[in-house]
């Protein structure tokens, strides 16, 4: 009975894992949104070698 319990355990805790690594993300990062360019646009006929 004992190693029933230990591969019903051990199953488990694998399938825990799986169902983490494919559950929605739940971060939680603040919305940006678009971020005004603010400098010049880069120039290749300006460049010095």
């Amino acid at each position: 009975m004992k190693i029933l319990q230990w591969i019903q355990d051990t199953v488990q805790y694998l399938w825990n894992g799986v169902a983490k690594l494919f559950a929605p993300s739940e971060d939680n990062y603040p919305k940006t949104g678009v971020q005004p360019f603010e400098g010049e646009p880069y120039d290749e006929s300006k460049e010095s070698y």
